[in-house]
């Protein structure tokens, strides 16, 4: 496959170039030559209807949710967990955790994300990866491995969570655009040995570690009476840090967790609307940034944002630090950043900037629309006046999966019908 890509303009996304009046020639997938008015040499042209940008990248995700948008409304973290999202997942069964994971992929797809890392649940992780194959997309996802009891009874033996993980990660690592993440869920879910095992199995395979840490001031004080540490502390003490382990919020931090993390080149995954809804809290993560700690997004799951879309992730990362901090902070051209190339440093990518020897993962933005014009700063425009509406086309290794508005391969009627009879069923069965 040899294409050459004629738009309105390139967002590269790299920090030193910006916005270039260019074509972007891409051969087997990846890019291979970026400057104005390439000759075709046998290559197919298509003409881009606006910007080309690079794919979102988002760094945490939660799709066997997606199927719950609305059912979780106005709750504490714990509670949040405990009353809905455990039994919820608890009644899943494989036929509607792959309608919830369709639905959340044709949601990340029309809003231009390319790639993501997500956490699936205890079961049914083959429907997501399923879902992830159909839709096109590089996926990293994992079981939520959990061996503490809880009261939904979503928990396994820690050698039933770890051997299935491993097969999991055995069966899907590597299987095309599909990688395997192991996913301890959190500290007060896992026990020091499923962590500690963690830590040996994924690095045996080569595959990331995605948790959560030091998401809500309870959370954190459960962490301190289970195991006498700090979260950071405890994770890094049991084998997980570096740069193959992520960790989503990070909002309640001491100074040493903090130096932790940016030392080891541990990844933290920022969601600033979960914290909000939640009301968890802010993450520091200008000062975190500042200090040297690696900073992606993701949107976290449907039920503690109800979008995953990363144009409101990117605009809230941006304004919610300013009343604290001043105007200046968190500049437009630095939060794209964190929404492409960081997301794609994070999961290991050669993904997220529009340069020779990237992946071709490309979306196409309209930058014409009355919410958008006059546009003179194509980074100002993304992250604070576009929408999903502003994407126009999506391509993955040079190949287009949304066009107008539809994605490809999927019949949306389809996608509707198989999510509300999923609903029904798995609500009845939590008696919700």
């Amino acid at each position: 496959m040899h294409r050459i890509f004629q738009s309105a303009g390139v967002v590269t996304g790299s920090p030193d170039v910006g916005f270039l009046d260019a074509d972007v020639r891409v051969r087997d997938g990846v890019i291979v030559e970026v400057g104005p008015a390439l000759e075709p040499g046998g290559a197919e042209v298509v003409h881009v209807p606006g910007w080309l940008a690079p794919g979102f990248v988002q760094t945490h995700i939660h799709l066997v949710q997606t199927l719950f948008r609305g059912l979780a409304d106005d709750l504490l973290l714990l509670d949040w967990l405990r009353t809905r999202i455990w039994p919820l997942e608890a009644a899943h069964d494989h036929d509607s955790t792959y309608w919830s994971a369709r639905l959340g992929l044709t949601e990340l797809l029309l809003g231009g994300t390319t790639s993501f890392l997500d956490m699936a649940t205890v079961r049914h992780t083959d429907a997501v990866f399923q879902a992830c194959e159909e839709a096109g997309v590089r996926a990293f996802v994992g079981r939520a491995m959990m061996d503490r009891p809880n009261e939904a009874g979503l928990s396994q033996s820690t050698e039933e969570s770890l051997q299935g993980a491993c097969d999991e990660a055995d069966r899907f690592h590597g299987q095309g655009r599909l990688r395997y993440a192991f996913a301890p869920r959190f500290v007060p879910s896992c026990s020091s040995e499923l962590l500690e095992q963690v830590a040996v199995e994924a690095r045996k395979r080569g595959c990331l570690i995605h948790t959560h840490a030091s998401e809500n001031a309870d959370e954190v004080a459960l962490v301190r009476e289970l195991t006498g540490r700090d979260n950071v502390v405890h994770l890094h003490e049991r084998g997980l840090s570096g740069p193959d382990v992520c960790l989503a919020h990070c909002i309640h931090l001491t100074d040493e967790e903090e130096q932790l993390l940016a030392d080891t080149g541990t990844r933290l995954l920022h969601c600033p609307s979960s914290n909000l809804k939640l009301g968890s809290g802010l993450a520091r993560i200008p000062e975190l940034i500042e200090r040297g700690v690696h900073v992606s997004i993701g949107a976290d799951g449907a039920p503690c944002n109800n979008r995953l879309d990363m144009f409101t992730e990117m605009r809230l990362a941006a304004l919610i630090q300013k009343p604290r901090l001043g105007p200046t902070v968190m500049p437009a051209a630095q939060v794209l950043g964190l929404a492409t190339r960081n997301g794609a440093e994070a999961l290991g990518l050669e993904a997220g900037v529009i340069e020779p020897g990237k992946v071709a993962d490309f979306i196409v933005l309209s930058p014409d629309e009355v919410n958008v014009l006059p546009s003179p700063d194509p980074a100002s425009a993304i992250v604070y006046a576009m929408t999903p509406s502003s994407v126009r086309e999506v391509w993955i290794g040079g190949e287009r999966m949304v066009h107008e508005g539809r994605v490809g391969g999927w019949d949306p009627e389809e996608t509707r019908a198989g999510v509300r009879q999923a609903i029904e069923r798995v609500a009845r069965r939590a008696g919700l």
